[in-house]
Order: C-alpha cells, then sequence, then structure tokens
C-alpha cells in the first residue's frame, strides 16, 4: 500500500533523525536526511500554496519532484510565480548534495560538508513556521 504524502510530517521525522545522527556524528545519513527534509518542507509550502498533487499527494509537475539544488531553485520560480516573495530562500545550500549520496562511502562525508545543509534546513523548519502563522498549512 502506497500511503498518501504528508509533506510537512515527513519534514518534521527526517528533521528529528537527522539531528539525532547529527549529534553522534554519524553525518552521512545526518547529511542525507536533511536534505530529505529539506525537499519535503519545501513541497509542504508549495502544496500548501497550489502546487498541483496527484491522488496520493504528490507533485504533478516534474520539476517539482526534483530533489536538493534543483527543487531549491524550483522552489524559488514557484513562489515568484504566486507572489509570494516573502517565502523565499536566497542561496544554493544543496548544490552539493546528490539524492545519489544514499549509496557514497561515509568517507566522504564531515561535519564540515554537513553543517551547512543543516542550516539550511533550519531555514526551512523556520519557513514551515512561518507559513502555519500564516495559514498556508
Amino acid at each position: 500500500m502506497i500511503h498518501p504524502a504528508d509533506f510537512a510530517d515527513a519534514h518534521g521525522r527526517h528533521w528529528e533523525d537527522a539531528e539525532l545522527l547529527f549529534g553522534r556524528k554519524r553525518w552521512a545519513n545526518a547529511d542525507h536526511l536533511y536534505g530529505l527534509s529539506a525537499e519535503c518542507g519545501l513541497k509542504a509550502v508549495m502544496k500548501g500554496l497550489g502546487m498541483r498533487v496527484d491522488a496520493q499527494g504528490r507533485p504533478k509537475k516534474r520539476q517539482h519532484t526534483k530533489h536538493g539544488d534543483q527543487l531549491w531553485r524550483a522552489y524559488g520560480n514557484f513562489v515568484k510565480g504566486r507572489g509570494k516573495r516573502n517565502y523565499i530562500l536566497a542561496g544554493a545550500p544543496f548544490k552539493n548534495w546528490s539524492i545519489s549520496d544514499r549509496y557514497a562511502n561515509r568517507r566522504h562525508f564531515a561535519n564540515s560538508r554537513v553543517a551547512p545543509h543543516r542550516r539550511a534546513t533550519l531555514r526551512v523548519r523556520y519557513l514551515i513556521q512561518q507559513a502555519r502563522q500564516d495559514g498556508v498549512l
């Protein structure tokens, strides 16, 4: 059975698990989960702002199914197109993050690589809070 998408909940649980792993210096999996948390958070806001989804709640447009930096750019374009400039997140903090890194050897990960992804995901967490206050979520 495929469960319906709940981007906000997925954002929260990936963040929580990433934080546990980060605290234990399990850099590789913490990094992966920060990326997934950020992705889910951005998609939660996009859905709240009218992103079209299928019957399972998943994005219909291909550009909205991207990961990492590609999704960060698609998100920026989406919120600009909705006139929601207050939801824009500047920069490209996931430019060196890839969904394929789940297959990489852990030796390629260190705090210096993961910490910026953690900070970017924290920005997404603040964005989720703002969206909830605004009634978007």
